[in-house]
């Protein structure tokens, strides 16, 4: 199976992966990698890479930087060995890199995944973590704050040190003794402080010798005044290394107690990283989750094989096991037939591995038991194997493995031997195939197989195209229809004498010839037909775009409609309120009247002077149905562009369309097209005035001036007018002995609200105010009490 998987490619794949792992156990897993043959496994794998694909998109890659493995190290501090300072450095970084891809996790936890248990298995040490980091600077040192004791014995060796140094530098810088010096300098032999002496003069400075240059010009002596501080110093040394030995074995020891945790979250992050760098390759390679099966039905939709540049490679569909369950593919060679081989096997490989595929989204891929490949020239010459004998070697080897559930890929069956007979074998090779019921695509340039796939039942002709005018493939696999080989066509457009050309076809059979032609009809007629479906596409993308478009101006015709009426309804209470505040006045001026001069109106008066107001309001309100003039007749037929009026809402209006059938005239009042009954039009020369609302102003003026309105809006003013219209507004209340006020601001930001109630609790005529409750509008009134 491994040489299948090789021929097909796949260990290039699984090596880009590994390149997208960060440590080398998760590497190592990748190349490991063999694909699942179990459905639901598979399901799971894919999920996986799904997950973590969609994680990274919304939240990034966590970041697996220095994790090592260390779980050698961890099971001898475990067993009570102590570890070294690089080995406690690698548990650090490992513990490091799991508490980075934990806390990553804590970001999306909201999002449950098919991950959620391995993350749950990371074990974050962050006391391990700092005790090592307080413990260790370097490979090579440990810190002073590893312990007190470490910390108090280096203060030590340092000032015995400085006494050394500061007795020696007397030494180097005296005039009796610098000329015996080879250098004025102070170094160290074998952990004592000394000084370079030339070796003539050696007896001249008192003291030990304790190292000579390689030419023996140079002695390195102690002298005999600092001995005694140097033994202290290394004294003072051996300490330092008793104590650092106790802080690693103390520490090797902590470490131990943890190991069994720390291994567990080591493997679980080793998981993550290659399930994250499958997501990493899926995001280079544009891939998708196909949909799984395992009934050998395979539906690849714009398949891309991954190893071709992403720029250059062409995208074709890969159908297998559905209506047929053997594809022949033809066509001349450099066609693209070994790609598109290669690529149904690699693609199948890869889902089966749990690897998201370059495809476009619907594709589907079956999970089979055995993928088996007889691609590429296995000739070889130490097995005194022939092209031909290598290929039936392994076919014979697949013919034993096959079963239903194995896909089956070979590339120029029946090549290498006498075409007649080659031809007959790959027949017959292939219905051993199907007999076992396994899927097969195979590659052939045989007429013999191309009349095959057309005569028999479950196997079906493919090709790849070709374009003879350019002499370049267009590398589109096409099912359905049998390949050319294009050899004459071929030969003659590079330059072939057509004398030859004509000669070669003389020489074929005719039933070769008459194949050919019939292939060459159906080739035509596929170009043909391709070609209308493109159309037919074009146009159905057209008309979808029309609709939309019209559906579009249709919803915002009806929403303007929905506007316009509205707009009219504002207008017509406003009319409506002008109308009861001159009715108001009225009735203020009679009971005026009444009191200067005594006089009281009879209740029948009363009665008929109410009934006349409301007459009043009822014609004033131009939202009621007006009465049509049934004695109205147009003083001529209309025309396009006549101005009309539309006589039951009193709105101007231009005529765009004459009614064909029926007495519907096609209008527009303002930004509104409607249809309007021709009896309810007037033709009128100019268009009606627009009764205009005269914006939040002039509805405060309304409100100002009518006696039963309590409330004021003031929305849509800035703070300064807002305050000008209250301060009126209450002022009006006053006057009309009103004691509880609603100022309506909205809710917005919340500026002209803020800005209105710090000016009520400044004004002499409030005595308190609040917000709205529910029901009132909430923050989005002020409910004002006066005094």
């Amino acid at each position: 199976m491994l040489k299948d998987y090789k021929s097909l490619e796949l260990d290039k794949i699984l090596a880009q992966l590994a390149n997208e792992t960060t440590c080398a156990d998760a590497a190592e897993l990748a190349m490991q990698i063999e694909p699942d043959t179990d459905p639901k496994h598979v399901a799971r794998l894919l999920q996986e890479t799904d997950d973590a694909f969609v994680l990274m998109a919304k939240f990034g890659a966590p970041s697996f930087y220095g994790m090592t493995n260390v779980t050698n190290a961890l099971r001898r501090a475990q067993a009570g060995g102590v570890l070294n300072l690089a080995e406690l450095l690698a548990v650090a970084a490992t513990l490091r890199a799991i508490r980075s891809v934990s806390d990553w996790r804590k970001k999306s936890e909201s999002i449950k995944t098919a991950l959620d248990y391995r993350f749950e298995t990371l074990q974050p040490n962050k006391f391990i973590e700092e005790r090592i980091a307080m413990t260790v600077v370097s490979e090579e040192e440990v810190a002073d704050t590893a312990s007190v004791a470490l910390a108090s014995i280096r203060r030590k060796i340092r000032a015995a040190s400085l006494r050394v140094r500061e007795q020696l530098d007397k030494l180097i810088r005296s005039q009796t003794y610098q000329k015996y010096l080879q250098e004025a300098i102070v170094t160290q032999r074998s952990g004592r402080y000394v000084v370079p002496v030339k070796a003539e003069f050696r007896n001249e400075i008192k003291g030990l010798v304790h190292d000579s240059s390689g030419s023996g010009a140079t002695v390195f002596i102690e002298p005999i005044g600092v001995v005694e501080a140097n033994n202290e110093i290394r004294v003072l040394r051996a300490d330092e290394q008793d104590e650092i030995d106790r802080i690693l074995a103390e520490l090797s020891r902590e470490v131990g107690e943890f190991a069994d945790g720390i291994v567990q979250s080591y493997r679980a992050a080793v998981e993550l990283n290659l399930i994250f760098a499958k997501g990493q390759l899926a995001y280079k390679m544009k891939g998708i989750v196909p949909k799984l099966n395992d009934a050998g039905r395979v539906n690849i939709k714009s398949a891309r094989h991954p190893l071709i540049d992403k720029n250059k490679v062409v995208p074709t569909d890969l159908v297998l096991g559905g209506d047929f369950d053997a594809l022949i593919v033809t066509g001349p060679n450099t066609g693209g037939k070994t790609v598109s081989l290669k690529t149904a096997g690699l693609l199948t490989l890869m889902t089966m591995c749990g690897l998201m595929i370059p495809a476009a989204d619907g594709s589907e891929v079956s999970v089979f038991r055995h993928v088996l490949a007889d691609i590429g020239d296995e000739q070889s010459i130490e097995q005194s194997l022939s092209t031909f004998s290598a290929h039936m070697t392994n076919i014979i080897r697949i013919l034993g493995l096959a079963d239903d559930s194995s896909l089956i890929l070979i590339d120029e069956l029946g090549a290498g031997t006498d075409p007649v007979e080659g031809a007959a074998l790959a027949i017959s090779i292939i219905e051993a195939m199907r007999a076992k019921g396994a899927r097969i695509m195979a590659t052939t340039h045989y007429a013999e197989l191309k009349a095959y796939a057309l005569q028999t039942d479950g196997v079906e002709n493919g090709c790849c195209e070709f374009d003879v005018s350019t002499l370049r493939p267009t590398y589109r696999l096409l099912i359905g229809v049998p390949g050319k080989s294009n050899a004459f066509a071929i030969s003659k457009r590079l330059g072939m004498p057509e004398g030859i050309v004509e000669r070669a076809k003389t020489l074929v059979s005719e039933e070769s010839t008459m194949f050919e032609e019939v292939v060459s009809r159906l080739e035509d007629s596929r170009r043909r037909m391709e070609n209308e479906r493109r159309d037919a596409e074009q146009y159905r993308i057209d008309a979808e775009r029309m609709i939309r478009e019209a559906e579009a101006v249709r919803e915002r015709a009806e929403k303007d409609a929905k506007n316009e009426v509205e707009r009219a309804r504002q207008e017509a209470a406003t009319l409506v309120q002008k109308t009861r505040q001159q009715a108001q006045g009225l009735l203020d001026e009679l009971d005026a009247l009444r009191r200067e001069k005594q006089a009281e109106l009879s209740a029948e008066q009363k009665a008929r002077l109410k009934a006349g107001i409301r007459d009043l309001e009822k014609a004033s309100d131009p939202v009621h149905e007006k009465r049509m003039d049934e004695e109205y007749v147009l003083p001529r037929p209309l025309r396009v562009g006549d101005n009309v009026l539309i006589y039951d809402i009193d709105k101007a209006a231009t005529v765009l369309e004459l009614p064909k059938t029926g007495d519907m005239v096609l209008v527009q009042a303002g930004i509104v097209k409607t249809r309007v009954p021709m009896k309810n039009l007037r033709l009128t020369d100019k268009k009606a005035k627009e009764k205009k609302l005269g914006g939040h102003r002039n509805v405060t003026k309304v409100a100002e001036t009518t006696s039963v309105r309590n409330e004021i809006d003031v929305r849509g003013m800035n703070v300064e007018e807002a305050i000008l219209e209250v301060d009126a507004f209450i002022d009006h209340a006053l006057l009309r002995n009103l004691n509880q006020l609603t100022i309506i601001h909205g809710k917005g930001t919340g500026v002209l609200r803020s800005g209105i109630q710090q000016h009520l609790k400044r004004h002499k005529a409030v005595k308190s105010f609040r917000l709205g409750v529910y029901g009132e509008g909430e923050s989005g009134v002020t409910v004002v009490e006066l005094k």
